[in-house]
């Protein structure tokens, strides 16, 4: 017998839900609308998808960064450092930059028969052998490296698996070599890796990462709603109709609510997708020398179900929420009478209550632990106040809109559409202003960041005219024979013009923490340091500060210092002799500083027991500088791998890896801007569908198809204007609040025109790709319908 009662509860919205599949997927334009859905919710799935891979992209080559890692836990101070042994290895630097390529170098030298690997390592390369990795290989093959080949010197016998390379774009080599010294710029290990924890990161860095995820989720979110609202107009319509035959009003909502749900659920199936067909063109890509490999994009477990649930959800609440605001009568849709002017009072207090989040927290975020961060409350802040662009942007578009008065034929035409419906127009670039501004905010903060976190180095290099000056660093090279050699080396090469190198270490004042350098020389290297009267082997020169120099004094006669044994570990108590005559040192005019502390002969103070290193300097012609300068860097590399080669003008250097994470944020913020700007092309396409017969109805009466197409630019162009101008204001502010929070300075207010200039272009880009649609849109047939 069946239950005369009428359908109730679950069922009834089960019925009505399906009902309302059925309409998405019933005709022409059923499929039309629902694909348009589809496309716009898929874009922003495929995006979130990437968002929730991060952490286990993150994970992953922060692990195999570790697992190269050759600093065990052996050498952090917690044991011996191992003996030489069967497996036990050499190991030092060999970091080297050709041109415009950083490469991650090590030289290596097995103690023993059975020495150990390097991660992803199959074979230990013999001396002139080296693996490399397939990014460098390709290099090295291309032919347009010959310079970088002639500085590895050596025959590659193996290539660098993924466990040992942090992306597949790595340039990576491991080089072997019988020349290493323990001690000597090298260390032996006896495996790779450390057990580690995770290093924490300065206050600063954890905001600019809270920030940043906050700023680039936002936009997703705000485009996923609006493509769950393509083609409202005539979904209105249409439920009108079914309440013509007997609907009411709530199940005409709940049919509505089921078509977006259809819309959302296939554009949760293509954006897995795109996610999956991205995730394997993935390594071919590289974004700023960013690189990921295809397995490491793979969303979390948690994360995924989140996006799964929440799309289709969202979807439905989304169209629930848009249709409150409408009456769908029987004989016609409320809304397409003049609507009701927005109000202001609600839309102002997100931004409101996300700056009174972020206010208090000034200069709240310091200290040394990422915990002093309240991870929470500044995404709230962030969340809610970049929300105000989002919120304000239609009131704003609608108070100007309505004051518009004259113009053109197109202005008049793209103006009357916004006065009588701007909200379509105002949702599709939204998105693009919360980008905008969170990119201008986050632009504001990593610069105060940056300048904060920054020290000058290098000289003040004042080289002669036409040329130019590098600084030579050899932290393994403590023999004085070594260093002339290198000399000698420098001297030969073509487009060195000067070459100039000493020996400097540091000596410790026995019971203090006093510490005095010292320069170890030849008498012919000790005359160009200072006036020398006379000089012979085994002398120490104590140099006195000259007038207006504020440097360390020289350590009085008869003064215990350490040195460090020459044989055996330890150290000896050496004192500056009697004979140590005080003398003036030469002004130096290429760093504008003078030598300061003690100069010595080897004979008198060896290298070694100063633990003094290389430094020296070489001066080319600006002519040939970038040929040249791969010329030094290949000869120094040939006498210590380790050594480097840099500028000597004054360099800005950060105590954190900046430069990698404002790549990071670069590439993300790009691929965000052009998620967006396909998704706003979509979201055109659909504006031109529920307008076509209004625009073939023009073309009819003869209205020219450069006036329609003109006030149809216009009317994108409005909302975008107004939109990136809040988008400038919000972004400035939320930056300034931001730096607030850690007590720091502005240090550019015209963060705002590359970022804006940037949507612009993505808004021009838009613009022509939905050209040719217009076109199409404007054709007789568009009078036609079904």
């Amino acid at each position: 017998m069946t239950d005369p009662r009428p359908p109730h509860g679950l069922r009834v919205w089960v019925r009505d839900l399906a009902m309302g599949c059925r309409f998405a997927t019933s005709g022409r334009q059923g499929w039309a609308r629902t694909l348009l859905t589809a496309v716009g919710v898929g874009l922003g799935v495929a995006l979130l998808l990437g968002a929730a891979s991060v952490p286990t992209l993150m994970n992953e080559r922060d692990a195999r960064g570790n697992a190269m890692s050759v600093f065990p836990d052996s050498l952090r101070g917690e044991s011996a450092a191992p003996s030489a042994g069967d497996r036990t290895i050499v190991t030092g630097d060999a970091n080297t930059t050709y041109r415009d390529l950083e490469l991650y170098g090590r030289t290596l030298q097995a103690d023993g028969a059975h020495p150990v690997t390097p991660p992803g390592v199959d074979r230990f390369p013999g001396p002139g052998e080296m693996v490399v990795s397939p990014a460098l290989e390709k290099v090295l093959a291309s032919g347009d490296a010959q310079g970088l080949v002639k500085r590895l010197d050596a025959k590659i016998v193996g290539t660098i698996g993924k466990d040992g390379l942090r992306g597949p774009g790595d340039l990576a080599f491991y080089r072997g070599t019988d020349k290493l010294v323990a001690g000597q710029g090298a260390h032996r290990i006896d495996s790779f890796g450390t057990s580690e924890g995770e290093t924490k990161l300065d206050p600063s860095i954890v905001l600019l990462a809270v920030v940043a995820c906050a700023v680039l989720l936002m936009p997703i979110a705000v485009f996923v709603g609006t493509a769950a609202r393509f083609g409202s107009e005539r979904r209105d319509r249409r439920l009108a109709a079914l309440r013509l035959v007997g609907a009411d009003a709530a199940m005409a909502r709940r049919m509505g609510a089921g078509e977006s749900l259809v819309g959302a659920v296939l554009g949760l199936v293509l954006g897995t997708g795109i996610f999956l067909a991205g995730r394997g063109l993935i390594e071919r890509i590289q974004l700023f020398d960013v690189s990921v490999f295809a397995t490491d994009l793979a969303p979390s477990p948690a994360l995924a179900a989140l996006v799964a649930l929440g799309v289709p959800a969202v979807a439905v609440a989304v169209s629930l929420f848009a249709m409150r605001g409408i009456t769908i009568e029987p004989l016609g849709v409320l809304r397409e009478s003049v609507p009701r002017p927005r109000r202001l009072w609600w839309r102002l207090a997100p931004p409101v209550v996300g700056a009174l989040l972020l206010l208090p927290l000034s200069g709240k975020v310091g200290g040394d632990s990422p915990s002093s961060v309240n991870e929470l409350q500044v995404a709230a802040g962030v969340v809610l106040l970049l929300s105000g662009v989002a919120l304000l942007l239609p009131w704003v578009v609608e108070r100007l809109v309505r004051r518009i008065r004259g113009g053109g034929i197109s202005w008049q035409l793209a103006t009357r559409r916004l006065q009588l419906s701007s909200g379509s127009s105002t949702r599709a670039v939204s998105g693009i202003t919360i980008a905008v501004a969170g990119a201008i905010a986050l632009q504001m903060l990593f610069a105060g960041v940056q300048s904060e976190n920054t020290e000058t180095v290098g000289g003040s290099g004042r080289p002669q005219a036409g040329r130019t000056e590098f600084d030579i660093s050899m932290p393994g090279m403590s023999d004085l024979g070594r260093s002339k050699e290198l000399d000698r080396a420098l001297e030969r090469t073509p487009g060195v013009r000067e070459v100039s190198g000493s020996m400097s270490g540091m000596l410790k004042t026995k019971g203090k923490e006093e510490y005095t350098s010292v320069m170890i020389g030849s008498c012919a290297t000790l005359r160009e340091l200072a006036h020398l009267d006379s000089c012979r082997e085994g002398q120490v020169f104590r140099l006195r500060p000259t007038s207006g120099n504020d440097r360390e004094k020289p350590p009085a006669v008869g003064t215990a210092m350490k040195l460090k044994k020459i044989h055996g570990s330890g150290t000896q108590e050496w004192r500056v002799p009697a004979s140590a005559a005080s003398v003036r040192p030469k002004p130096d005019e290429r760093t504008g500083y003078d030598a300061s502390g003690l100069l010595a002969t080897p004979s008198a103070i060896a290298p070694e027991q100063a633990e003094a290193q290389y430094g020296g300097w070489v001066s080319i012609d600006k002519k040939d500088e970038q040929d040249a300068l791969e010329q030094v860097r290949t000869t120094v590399f040939h006498q210590d791998p380790a050594g480097a080669v840099f500028s000597s003008a004054p360099m800005k250097r950060s105590s954190q890896d900046f430069a990698g994470i404002s790549r990071a944020i670069f590439a993300a913020s790009v691929a965000v801007l052009l998620i967006i700007g396909a998704s706003l092309v979509v979201s055109i396409v659909e504006q031109l569908r529920e307008r076509k017969r209004q625009l073939a109805v023009l073309v009819a009466f003869g209205t020219r198809r450069s006036t329609l197409g003109a006030s149809v630019l216009w009317q994108s162009a409005v909302p975008v204007v107004l939109g990136l101008t809040m988008a400038s204001g919000f972004g400035l502010g939320l930056g300034w609040m931001l730096l607030r929070t850690m007590d720091r300075k502005v240090t550019d207010w015209l963060v705002f025109a590359p970022m804006v200039g940037v949507g612009a272009g993505v808004i021009a880009l838009v613009s022509l790709l939905s050209l040719p649609s217009l076109w199409r849109t404007m054709r007789p047939e568009g009078l036609r319908t079904e």
